[in-house]
């Protein structure tokens, strides 16, 4: 099977399908699959623009609303998580996944899905000590703070992809496992991206949460985008016994839709070709589902997902035979994803602009049938009430917030949330709001292993047993100051066979490209440089 993966995409959905029409004529065979990393921007009209986090120029309508008209519908079956520039009041109403358009499929705040008899799984969204342990409680209308907390990765998610003991063929996540740089050519992603030396040298750059997944499912593949390069990286797992064999993980990341950038890469990826030609649910992760539904939370105050250390009755969700033969009765042993696709809100039309549409919290006629028929929570029906009830979202959730970010959760081993990019990269879009965030601003005296209020030991301990630190990492995880020199073809940190592409070479052997024109000193001050070109062929190098 043919597999397309994407990195950014930012709404250019017509450029990738394009992309991938020539693809197709170059190639040996069709494209079967298409996979999307990120920064989608299902945008469906001005509404949705206005949910997006990013500055007001930046607020393009791009080309996705063609495809939920119906104008268009996508050439190839195309499955995408979220990132953290999105459409967040759209992707909400589906958090357990669902169609965005014909044939563009959402996999939800977390989820697994199986095409031909290949299992994926995603996870939406980027990495945030501050918000990790909170529940879902953003709805719109957005205010300032959760139009970006609304895209960080919370406990539950990851919890319930923990419960999997199935092997994962595909994973998808829009920031990088924290570390997979040790496991590909170091020396190469400095020379392209300088400016990652210092997260790099502190083993900061990146999500611990995806670490520990990575870990844990040890998938055959893993794709990502959000740092706008590319990179390949081959990670080799510890058997847990003699008698099982060693699992490895071929890791790409791949660059945003832009021209001359690496932003598409074809691979051919075994599959049954006795499996179903429909999208299918995965009837693991619908059991984990299920059983972990009444861990919902939907309130911004911190909590911990249930561990065996005798403060919980139950920690174990992961699926028994009995309990996902029940959940086969309910679907009456039909897996297959249906096609429910509907229209929930008005479409952008070019020849009347309403910039003054109405924002509002919508309830997805898909969601609600998936969780009838399985019996669980619609989130958003749950805030609905919640709002109700006790006005949880606007002016009582902006103060919960700002209570929450006064308790000191934010004082963990994880404190620098690196994942969510620095200001010193100059190939993301920045928040104006961001400027003063602690996680947002480095200057060149700044440590980024000091917290800015010492953490006492029962804070650190509550929240950094989410993370374990079980992987062997490679026997140099230090940065030489030589690493931003030399030849792109070292190959330290890369254990076992090499990552290869669809035409049979080592991706990690092929020279990355210079993704842009700017160069970036060793030593800086404080940046506020904003990407003044993130949607253009050539970047802008004047500093804001």
């Amino acid at each position: 099977m043919r597999v397309a993966v994407a990195g950014c995409c930012h709404g250019e959905l017509d450029k990738i399908y394009e992309t991938l029409a020539l693809a197709e004529k170059r190639g040996p065979g069709p494209i079967d699959l298409l996979l999307c990393c990120g920064d989608f921007q299902a945008v469906r009209n001005e509404a949705d623009l206005r949910c997006m986090a990013v500055p007001p120029k930046y607020r393009h309508m791009q080309t996705f609303y063609r495809y939920y008209s119906g104008e268009k519908k996508a050439p190839v079956l195309t499955i995408f998580i979220g990132g953290n520039h999105e459409a967040s009041n759209h992707l909400q109403e589906l958090p357990y996944g669902g169609w965005v358009a014909p044939n563009i499929y959402y996999l939800g705040l977390a989820g697994v899905v199986k095409y031909r008899g290949v299992r994926i799984g995603g996870i939406s969204g980027i990495f945030k000590s501050h918000d990790y342990r909170k529940g879902h409680f953003e709805c719109p209308p957005y205010n300032p703070a959760t139009i970006r907390s609304i895209y960080h990765v919370r406990n539950i998610e990851v919890y319930k992809l923990k419960q999997l003991k199935q092997p994962m063929d595909i994973f998808l996540s829009h920031d990088w496992p924290r570390s997979i740089y040790h496991y590909g050519d170091k020396k190469q992603l400095l020379k392209t991206k300088s400016f990652f030396r210092q997260e790099v040298e502190n083993n900061t750059l990146g999500s611990p949460a995806a670490s520990e997944l990575l870990e844990h499912l040890k998938p055959t593949y893993w794709f990502s985008a959000h740092l706008h390069v590319k990179f390949a990286a081959l990670m080799q797992h510890q058997a847990k016994d003699k008698e099982q064999t060693a699992k490895a993980t071929k890791f790409l990341a791949l660059d945003k839709c832009l021209p001359h950038r690496d932003f598409l890469q074809v691979i051919e990826i075994e599959h049954d070709p006795s499996a179903s030609e429909y999208l299918e649910y995965d009837i693991e992760w619908l059991t984990v589902l299920r059983a972990t539904d009444d861990l919902i939370n939907v309130t911004g105050r911190l909590w911990n997902m249930p561990e065996n250390n005798g403060l919980y009755t139950r920690w174990d969700y992961s699926a028994t035979e009995e309990a996902m033969n029940k959940v086969l009765e309910i679907l009456n042993h039909d897996l297959r994803v249906p096609c429910n696709f509907s229209i929930t809100a008005a479409c952008y039309d070019p020849s009347r602009p309403q910039t003054q549409m109405q924002l509002v919290h919508r309830i997805n006629p898909q969601t609600t049938e998936f969780c009838a028929q399985l019996g669980i929570t619609d989130i958003n029906v749950r805030l609905q009430k919640a709002k109700e009830e006790h006005h949880l979202c606007g002016e009582y959730e902006e103060q919960e917030d700002l209570e929450s970010n006064d308790s000191g959760e934010d004082r963990s081993e994880y404190n620098t949330d690196t994942s969510a990019l620095s200001s010193i990269n100059p190939d993301e879009i920045m928040l104006d709001e961001e400027e003063e965030d602690e996680d947002s601003i480095v200057s060149t005296h700044s440590d980024m292993n000091t917290p800015s209020v010492e953490p006492s030991s029962d804070q650190a301990s509550d929240f950094s047993a989410s993370f374990s630190d079980v992987r062997i990492l490679p026997g140099s995880m230090t940065v030489s100051s030589d690493d931003t020199l030399g030849s792109p073809d070292g190959r330290e940190g890369k254990p076992g066979e090499a990552l290869e592409s669809e035409d049979g070479k080592d991706l990690t052997e092929l020279p990355l490209k210079r993704l842009s024109d700017e160069h970036e000193p060793e030593q800086r001050k404080k940046i506020k440089r904003r990407n003044q070109a993130i949607y253009a062929a050539v970047d802008d190098d004047d500093a804001a």
